[in-house]
């Protein structure tokens, strides 16, 4: 590059105009971006200079574009806050209904749900009955006859959880002895045949005990010396005829007279064996004769 001649004057003068144009355009560079006064002074607009050549057809804005200044003022501007008060209307207070009150709802009720039955395995052993099915209360000591199948000499006959002394007689038939305490009252007893480790067991069926039968009197009166009464006065309950007793009697071709007293009459079923006490009572009609005195007997009598 050639370097210009400072001692031309012509070079001179050119290299002034250089210097003052580049201050004149500092200066307005200076002007344009910070100002010489006030910040809030506004630069005026220049129109737009129309740089392009005549031949060129595309269109320029005609809106000036803002200048750096204005356009941090707007932003400063809209960015300042708003002071916005809501004030709530004043509404009237809603009146209480005192009668009313929150109910819960009901809870749901959930349907019980009914399990699967399982199957009941089948017993390994099998019984097909117990002999005598059906007996009385208030008897003795009974033996009791089981039959069925596949009896081993392990088992034992079980009723109502309680083991009882059996005999094995074969693998179709068992026998035990019933104690008198197990049949004391009426009712039904469950019976089977189980070992004792219970890894063999049968199936299980029904003992039935019944009320025994009953003497149909009441013991209303007596008849005898003071020493020594041989004849009670007896009354049916169904018809309230009276019919007098001796000691070894039989009524009804079933219960027999053993005992008189003052205070009870003693009769024993001739067939099951079984006591039955008639306390004393005067339960006759107003009037019968079996409510008065005994009389006395004639060999009481002092005179012959």
């Amino acid at each position: 590059m050639q370097l210009s001649d400072i001692q031309n004057p012509g070079e001179r003068k050119k290299l002034i105009w250089a210097g003052a144009l580049g201050l004149i355009a500092l200066v307005l560079l200076w002007w344009t971006f910070f100002g010489f006064g006030s910040s809030t002074s506004k630069v005026a607009q220049r129109p737009a200079v129309n740089t392009s050549s005549p031949g060129d057809n595309r269109a320029i804005s005609a809106n000036p574009q803002p200048s750096p200044i204005e356009v941090r003022d707007d932003n400063l501007e809209r960015l300042r806050p708003i002071n916005f008060e809501i004030s709530a209307p004043a509404i009237a207070e809603a009146k209480r209904n005192i009668f009313a009150y929150y109910e819960a709802p009901p809870k749901p009720v959930a349907n019980p749900s009914v399990p699967t039955p399982t199957p009941t395995p089948t017993p390994p052993v099998l019984l097909a009955g117990v002999s005598p099915a059906n007996i009385y209360a208030r008897t003795g000591d009974f033996t009791l006859e089981v039959a069925g199948d596949k009896f081993t000499p392990q088992l034992r006959v079980i009723i109502d959880n309680a083991e009882l002394p059996t005999r094995y007689i074969g693998p179709q038939q068992l026998s035990a002895t019933v104690p008198a305490n197990l049949i004391a009252n009426p009712g039904s007893h469950q019976v089977m045949a189980r070992s004792s480790d219970g890894k063999l067991y049968s199936n299980v069926t029904t003992l039935t005990v019944n009320a025994p039968p009953t003497p149909n009197y009441n013991y209303v009166g007596i008849i005898g010396t003071r020493r020594y009464i041989d004849t009670a006065i007896l009354q049916e309950k169904g018809s309230k005829e009276t019919l007098n007793v001796q000691r070894g009697d039989l009524l009804g071709g079933r219960f027999r007279v053993t005992s008189i007293s003052e205070k009870e009459l003693v009769l024993v079923d001739a067939t099951l064996k079984i006591k039955h006490t008639l306390p004393f009572s005067v339960s006759g009609e107003k009037g019968n004769p079996t409510q008065r005195p005994t009389p006395k007997a004639e060999s009481d009598d002092d005179e012959p």
